[in-house]
């Protein structure tokens, strides 16, 4: 029965919110601590979420893998909180959480029937004040962790380091070009103090986003979040010079072996603006055109009528500081990788002569708004956009007005932009190949 209602709970959460505009508000504790809430009562469930401002390009040269590390440790217990406990505090309440590390930030979240309130505000306020850093098992326990997930998502998957082998070429200075997981031996390097530093530097209220979504009442939230929070001491402002990119004008050609695969892939890769930019949501728009769904260009052309590609895939990943615009095609027969590079550059280049049709522009805009109604279809993907915008974006009332910025997008902006950033002598092209325990592609 407490499973059924569990369930029950997870079900509710699932619930369309494109009809309505998203209200929040949002505040900062004097000691620099951002907070969002945004009440919705229509199902008895919470998101409590607290976004670090903290990534991998956060790290220092030798000491990778830190964010990635701390987002494993600091589930591991605080001194309230046993180590252990803390997963089956969550699951003994009714609820769910999880978390994740990308190049610019950390976030952790859990999700609550609305009751829990106060314990999830509680557990996360422990993670950020009282979190327990010991050499004899914390860490050696989830250096251990970090390893396995390395193996199991990169070492030994198929493909696995397509994001890296890419990226390590397009940004020689700016930190992207690291691997986000990072290094085993930066991490075995690493002592204890260089752990409590860059946890008393990056995961303090002044450099983190609250966000608590769903049934509440937002007088007594806040007092619960004055309750739990407000007494945490902040660290120093967070300041950031890391190096800039410089523009690449000349096609960069590399090779990547994988021996976990048996069919080649074509990577390209392009640097782009970051995300906050109108170009990243222009490239957003051009990426769906090219190859997003059955009917899109390259899949129509190269998928199914020329039957020459198993797959082919283009995507704009933007981020903080920098976009990657990135291209892949597996082949099919004797189809090689040259053949699919032609076909991909033949369809950019039309686009960038020629203006799209007016029905294609209304379907890629029809396309997105679905993207950004799927993603704040519940209380925990909208408790993740709002920490997104603010932090990213600098403006959480994004969530109400991004999908304008997409329908004012025009054809010529796209045709523009194609030329701007998608130029044969600013890419990188790599072949991602098969190969062997004696023929593969380490990194040092």
């Amino acid at each position: 029965m407490k499973k059924l209602l569990t369930n029950v709970f997870f079900v509710l959460i699932f619930f369309t919110s494109n009809s309505q505009e998203i209200n929040f508000i949002e505040y900062d504790l004097d000691n620099g601590l951002h907070v969002i809430l945004h009440q919705d009562n229509r199902a008895p469930v919470i998101t409590t979420s607290v976004l670090y401002h903290v990534g991998s390009k956060d790290e220092e040269e030798g000491r990778t893998g830190f964010a990635h590390f701390f987002e494993h440790l600091l589930f591991e217990g605080t001194q309230n909180i046993e180590g252990g406990e803390w997963f089956k505090i969550v699951e003994a309440n009714g609820g769910s959480n999880n978390a994740y590390t990308t190049d610019d930030s950390t976030y952790y979240y859990e999700v609550f029937p609305s009751n829990k309130l106060e314990l999830s505000l509680w557990m996360e306020s422990e993670r950020m004040l009282h979190p327990i850093i010991r050499q004899e098992d914390r860490i050696e326990l989830q250096e251990g962790v970090v390893k396995e997930e390395k193996n199991f998502r990169l070492d030994n998957a198929p493909y696995g380091y397509l994001l890296y082998a890419v990226r390590s070429k397009l940004f020689r200075s700016h930190p992207y070009g690291r691997l986000t997981i990072g290094l085993d031996k930066d991490l075995e390097a690493a002592n204890l103090d260089d752990f409590k530093k860059f946890n008393e530097r990056y995961h303090k209220p002044n450099n983190a986003a609250l966000v608590v979504a769903g049934d509440i009442e937002i007088e007594e939230t806040k007092e619960l979040v004055k309750k739990y929070f407000a007494d945490i001491p902040s660290s120093g402002d967070v300041k950031r010079n890391l190096p800039k990119e410089e523009p690449i004008t000349e096609t960069i050609t590399s090779t990547w072996y994988d021996p976990n695969i048996q069919v080649p892939a074509l990577l390209v890769g392009y640097i782009t603006p970051k995300m906050s930019s109108r170009e990243a949501r222009v490239l957003n728009l051009l990426s769906t055109y090219l190859s997003d769904g059955k009917s899109s260009v390259l899949y129509k052309k190269m998928v199914d009528d020329k039957k020459m590609a198993l797959a082919v895939q283009t995507i704009n990943l933007a981020q903080e500081d920098y976009g990657t615009y990135l291209m892949l095609a597996l082949p099919v027969g004797d189809n090689t990788l040259e053949d699919l590079l032609s076909e991909i550059d033949i369809e950019v280049e039309k686009v960038q002569k020629d203006l799209i049709s007016d029905r294609d522009l209304e379907k890629l805009q029809n396309s997105l708004e679905t993207q950004f109604v799927n993603r704040n279809s519940s209380v925990e993907g909208i408790a993740n956009s709002l920490a997104d915008y603010y932090t990213f974006y600098g403006d959480t009332s994004l969530i109400n007005s991004e999908l304008d910025i997409y329908r004012s997008i025009t054809k010529e902006e796209i045709r523009e932009v194609a030329n701007k950033y998608l130029k044969p002598n600013q890419r990188v092209i790599l072949d991602y190949l098969p190969g062997d325990d004696n023929n593969k592609t380490t990194i040092e």
